[in-house]
């Protein structure tokens, strides 16, 4: 049996191309065209996937806030059928944000630069999603640290989103210590600041 992930589809292809010319070049640096050259069909062809740049770009905003939010909960439902202890389910929660945080820099720095441009209704979906993601970690922080009150709990999550999302300016994929080491790093860094919120470290 394969453990082969499944191949991309052609939209899948297409968000991809465009999430990295976008973070490479700017929203407003980058045509249709140069986004279907890049998955090898014509600018016009992208219009059956999509009705245009505004469209992907709020398909991967929202996109990978739902994800991030789904993944979690996942984790944290996995973990509490598993009998595993709070510390062990914020091990997972970090572990599956710094796969996020290495594997898709682009997202983080089209968020940080192009938020702005979605539609209202659009960006108060991924804000929405975003508070949820950040009061699923928090109830986490507070089980392992219980003396941590709740605002100084949000404070230390937002302040490790933080630190997990600073990946784009580590440098490109080729200058950083490897892939495992920096994942390694991070989960330290991440796991230290909690304990340092909490004054256990």
């Amino acid at each position: 049996m394969s453990t082969h992930a499944p191949a991309p589809t052609r939209r899948e292809q297409i968000l991809r191309e465009a999430a990295r010319l976008f973070a490479e070049r700017g929203f407003h640096g980058v045509g249709v065209d140069e986004i279907g050259a890049a998955v090898g069909i014509s600018g016009p062809g992208l219009y059956r996937h999509f009705a245009g740049k505004e469209a992907m770009l709020a398909e991967l905003l929202v996109g990978i806030s739902g994800r991030l939010l789904t993944g979690g909960k996942r984790r944290v439902a996995e973990a509490a059928a598993a009998g595993l202890p709070p510390a062990a389910v914020l091990d997972s929660l970090v572990e599956g944000h710094i796969d996020f945080a290495l594997d898709d820099r682009p997202l983080i720095t089209l968020h940080d630069r192009e938020l702005d441009r979605l539609r209202e209704s659009d960006r108060k979906l991924v804000r929405q999603l975003q508070r949820q993601y950040v009061e699923l970690w928090v109830d986490v922080v507070r089980q392992v640290y219980p003396d941590l009150a709740e605002r100084p709990a949000r404070a230390a999550v937002h302040a490790v989103f933080g630190l997990l999302n600073s990946t784009p300016h580590l440098g490109r994929p080729g200058g950083l210590p490897g892939r495992d080491a920096t994942a390694a790093l991070l989960h330290r860094l991440a796991l230290g600041a909690f304990g340092a919120a909490s004054g256990t470290s």
